[in-house]
């Protein structure tokens, strides 16, 4: 209630920012903090007045203004007076209260805000990759440890986790930000961008990198944790700080406790998310995949200005002699691959006939897609009634055969692996390209789930489990063979007339 309360309040201590004279009193508090730095405290007006002159701003400044503005501060509560009586050699000298003065805890994080203001030159931040693996690796001693830590171990735990956790987001943020300001779109669009291109976007690709390798763990470690093993975690952690002494204000442990848990609900949140909200860091993945493409995209325009309005005919014209002094069409593919590279995408719309699913097969190798084109022209080219209707049964009908066959297969396959129970990649000899792609499918829908299993529509649940090890196996089918980990998918069924009802859509 109190932290409330002083939401409401004035700060009286930021008044010598807005002041009439404030080029005095920021030359004042600016010389008050150069010398907290050093561990010099308490000044004496005669100290301020000469550290005031040396910056050389206030040639007309004197030592009863000096005075007078050290007075206006104590009373904004940025200065602290005490008495100053170890010099004097008399009674009057020691009755006429001369004092020296010391910054308050207000007045130097103030300062120190003023001094970090001043060497802001744009958003900054960075993007490190490490940090990922640093807060994997507190998670994992968390897990290992399951919250028991003796005294000053969790809370250096904790600085550490958190910590990185902050220092993560905030550099993220800024440096994304920074190039997406107006600043950084000037700078794309003149050619000496063109300098910085590779390096910045090797630099976010190398981010991406580091973020699909370590942040996917931490979004598996942290639901791995028990709420018992966090909750002792934090307890610990509470005790650490209560244990540091504070002399300014008393330690309250039910404060410190709902703090590090809504500190800890955000890290959840920033990588695990909620059930109606995504995660941040694939928010933060996709920003910088938008800027990488960004980036890219300006470089080539800027190329593409470049080359406007430059005649290429005589290049065009020595390339079509060597295109035409070739023997042979293989030594023309490779000629049309070192020149063109991949040519720009055209909207053609066709249907792939599925022949093979072989990567390694060339585009040379498999038929053409054929696809009828009809004139935009609006003149009629035949004079006539109207277009018949083209019957689509025959086609409907193949299609709804396909479909019913390719059910009937995926059922086959549920029975049978249904018998078995439980099916291990590195136990399956050679399968065909079918089963294969029927496992992928369960074993990455099996993936997307929190709980690693899925229910199918007859009523069958799919259970994935993970190598104990990390063992790896190799998938073979017909057309080739997958080295992927070595999985296990358990069968079982959820009501007992699952498998009849299976064996007659099977038959």
């Amino acid at each position: 209630m109190e932290q409330v309360s002083s939401l409401l309040k004035a700060i009286p201590e930021t008044s010598y920012l807005t002041a009439q004279n404030v080029g005095r009193y920021r030359c004042i508090m600016r010389f008050f903090y150069l010398q907290h730095q050093r561990l010099r405290y308490w000044l004496r007006p005669e100290d301020v007045y000469q550290g005031v002159r040396a910056m050389g701003l206030l040639p007309d400044y004197t030592l009863e203004l000096c005075q007078q503005d050290l007075n206006q501060l104590v009373e904004w509560q940025d200065l602290v007076p005490r008495h100053d009586g170890g010099r004097a050699c008399t009674v009057e000298e020691y009755l006429r209260k001369r004092f020296r003065y010391q910054m308050t805890p207000y007045a130097v994080e103030i300062e120190r805000l003023v001094l970090g203001l001043e060497k802001v030159r744009g958003y900054g931040g960075s993007l490190e990759p490490s940090l990922f693996e640093t807060i994997a690796i507190a998670l994992r001693e968390l897990e290992e440890r399951q919250g028991v830590f003796p005294a000053g171990e969790a809370g250096s735990l904790w600085e550490e986790l958190y910590g990185t956790f902050v220092r993560l987001t905030e550099n993220a943020s800024d440096y994304i930000a920074s190039l997406q300001s107006a600043k950084a779109e000037e700078l794309m669009a003149t050619e000496a961008f063109l300098a910085y291109k590779d390096a910045v976007t090797g630099y976010l690709q190398s981010f991406v990198q580091g973020l699909q390798r370590h942040a996917f763990k931490i979004e598996g470690l942290i639901p791995a944790l028990a709420p018992q093993v966090v909750a002792a975690f934090l307890d610990a952690v509470t005790a650490d700080i209560g244990r540091r002494p504070q002399l300014d204000e008393p330690f309250d442990a039910t404060a410190v406790r709902e703090r590090l848990e809504a500190e800890w609900q955000s890290l959840v949140r920033w990588f695990v998310g909620t059930p109606t909200e995504t995660s941040d860091v694939l928010f933060l993945e996709q920003a910088t995949k938008d800027t990488i493409a960004r980036l890219v995209r300006n470089a080539l325009q800027i190329q593409e200005k470049r080359r406007s309005g430059v005649s290429r005919r005589r290049e065009l014209d020595y390339l079509g002699r060597w295109f035409f002094s070739l023997d042979t069409i293989e030594e023309a593919h490779c000629l049309a691959a070192y020149a063109f590279g991949l040519y720009r995408t055209r909207h053609f719309q066709g249907s792939d006939t599925g022949e093979t699913d072989n990567p390694d097969v060339s585009m040379w190798e498999v038929g053409p897609n054929r696809q009828h084109l009809r004139s935009r022209s609006r003149r009629r080219l035949h004079e006539g009634g109207p277009e018949p209707v083209i019957s689509r049964r025959a086609k409907q009908e193949a299609m709804r055969a396909g479909y019913l066959e390719e059910q009937r297969r995926e059922q086959e396959m549920l029975l049978a692996f249904l018998r078995q129970g439980a099916v291990t990649i590195s136990r399956l000899g050679e399968v065909t390209p079918a089963l294969r792609q029927q496992l992928l499918y369960w074993i990455s829908r099996c993936q997307a789930s929190r709980s690693r299993s899925i229910l199918t529509p007859e009523g069958i649940r799919i259970a994935l489990h993970l190598p104990r090890h990390g063992q790896r196996a190799l998938l073979r089918a017909e057309d080739g063979t997958l080295d992927m980990p070595d999985y296990t998918l358990l069968f079982t069924a959820t009501r007992g007339e699952e498998e009849t009802r299976l064996r007659r859509g099977a038959l």
